[in-house]
């Protein structure tokens, strides 16, 4: 899968370390008093600038396939990047050795960085200011740390939900769980010293049903979404359900993974003898799991402002939404009643963080208000392009080895302001689909043209759902379809998609970004049918 897009890969670095080993907690006064020896290291050999990042990166990861343990993976990546502001350059060195020696070598290899980069870059950097905060720290507020729960309890979880599936008409079903804890300690030189504890969960499956006679089979992934959360998130609580049309279950700020799996198997065996779609022009009903998607695709990446300005050209694109465009504060990305908005601060999303990568807080911002593009996403050394005084606070590195730089916050769309339901939506709906669930995807380098599919695809007459359908994808471009959005349900029906696998760069970098929505109506929509034999 393209670069900048929602890759599934799952990236296992660093060592091998027992469950016990990632409950203990490196000291805050002692990487305080290595990041200070870091910080007087790179000033002393000449850096005007200097930032540190001490990093522990803590991963688990439980497969399961139908009634066995494939694979359980605990490991921890630990270390120390510095990065440095040299003669109006940036240099950037990073080591596995988290003592004085070395990161006081890793400082001066930085600042050597710096001064070879500086014969080579025409304009000097230029830092939005921040505040000095001192020691400060933030922790997700999770109610329960996924890495306390035993392998076992997760294990019997993953195996359950196998079992539901098959017992419902599945033939084949895998199921993961995967578990991420960031331990970040940033300082520099403005002054700030920032230690953050950050969590995130996903539990997903795929179920498959097949057809021995006819030769087919279909599937069904999870409509999980993967949060900022602990684990406390699989408690499955019936307050936070919300009942779509045909029986589906959707979720908000927990997962039932049983029940889940129990619909998908149901709904993978139906498909087998469900009708394929008929192409043409259609009222589009999305809900947020499979929206999230096209969020992410058509606004979240051609907003990055570094990919606006074409440092992303060669490898990930460009973006149609050009400078031009936003100069003028008339370009209409879509209908009046579309607000995307950025936001670092959102609870339980992935990108949930109290400040950035450069030690910069967090916030919420405009990117496309009552249908106009009205900003850009942008990090400290870009806010002075588009006139900003401040960094958006959207800064990330994956890993303590890694630069960081400007990654897509959490992008989502605002819910509708009038009391409106996904099935009062449908009643409205002469000819259409209803989309659930992500699916395949394509979209040019300027994420302008497009085509998407979803999991699970019901078709739509006279206001009501007439039955289940197949080989569904519609396929627009951004401006064309964002302009044809006519309907968002409100608030209540606002829930979040997300991603632990977002590329970007050059050496690639993996981040966390959640996307929430209200389902939304989209008119006269392209569709196309997507079976073989068709």
């Amino acid at each position: 899968m393209g670069a900048g897009a929602l890759a599934f890969s799952v990236p296992i670095i660093g060592r091998a370390i027992t469950p016990e080993e990632a409950l203990i907690p490196v000291d805050v006064a002692l990487k305080k008093r290595l990041s200070d020896i870091a910080l007087n290291a790179a000033t002393s050999k000449g850096a005007t600038y200097a930032d540190v990042r001490i990093g522990r990166y803590l991963n688990q990861y439980l497969f399961t396939r139908e009634d066995r343990v494939q694979n359980v993976v605990n490991n921890e990546s630990y270390g120390v990047g510095i990065r440095v502001i040299v003669k109006g350059t940036w240099g950037f060195a990073a080591t596995h050795d988290v003592t004085e020696a070395g990161i006081a070598k890793a400082a001066e290899n930085a600042v050597a960085i710096a001064l070879a980069n500086a014969s080579l870059q025409d304009e000097p950097v230029q830092l939005a200011p921040v505040k000095s905060y001192g020691e400060v720290e933030w922790k997700t507020p999770i109610e329960q740390n996924a890495f306390e729960v035993p392998i076992s309890d997760k294990i019997d979880l993953l195996l359950g939900a196998n079992a539901a599936a098959m017992e419902n008409g599945a033939n084949f079903v895998n199921s993961n769980l995967f578990m991420v804890n960031e331990q970040k300690y940033f300082a520099s030189t403005d002054g700030n010293y920032i230690d953050q504890d950050i969590h995130r969960i996903w539990p997903t499956f795929t179920v498959t049903a097949i057809d021995p006679k006819e030769g087919k089979f279909k599937t069904r992934q999870a409509l999980s979404a993967p949060m900022g959360m602990g684990y406390e998130y699989l408690k499955g609580a019936a307050a936070d359900k919300l009942e779509g049309p045909e029986g589906i279950i959707f979720y908000k700020d927990s997962y039932d993974f049983k029940e889940d799996a129990t619909i998908a198997a149901k709904q993978a065996k139906e498909m087998l003898t469900a009708k394929s779609v008929d192409p043409g022009k259609y009222t589009m009903v999305l809900e947020p799991n499979h929206l999230g998607l096209t969020i992410h695709e058509s606004v979240g990446h051609p907003l990055e402002l570094d990919r606006v300005l074409g440092y992303e050209a060669n490898y990930a694109g460009t973006s149609f939404a050009t400078l031009d465009k936003w100069k003028t504060r008339d370009f209409e990305y879509g209908s009046e009643i579309v607000n995307l908005f950025a936001d670092k601060t959102q609870a339980k999303s992935l990108g949930a963080v109290g400040y950035d990568d450069e030690g910069v807080p967090t916030k919420e911002w405009d990117l496309i208000k009552d249908g106009k593009l009205v900003n850009y996403q942008a990090i400290r050394d870009q806010a002075h392009i588009i006139g900003e005084e401040e960094s958006h606070g959207c800064c990330y590195a994956d890993n303590w080895s890694s630069v960081q730089f400007q990654r897509m916050p959490n992008v989502s769309l605002r819910p509708g302001k009038e009391k409106y339901s996904a099935n009062e939506m449908i009643k409205d709906v002469e000819k259409g689909i209803f989309i659930a669930g992500r699916g395949s995807f394509s979209i040019d380098q300027q994420r302008y043209n497009f085509q998407f599919g979803g999991q699970v695809f019901y078709e739509i007459k006279d206001g009501k759902i007439v039955g289940m359908i197949n080989d569904v994808a519609y396929q627009s471009n951004t401006q064309e379809f964002w302009n044809s959005c006519s309907k968002i349900c409100d608030e209540s029906d606002y829930r979040m998609f997300g991603s632990f696998f977002d590329g970007k760069g050059q050496p690639s970098q993996i981040s966390a970004v959640s996307h929430g929505s209200s389902t939304a109506r989209f008119d006269d929509v392209n569709v196309i049918n997507t079976a073989r034999n068709i």
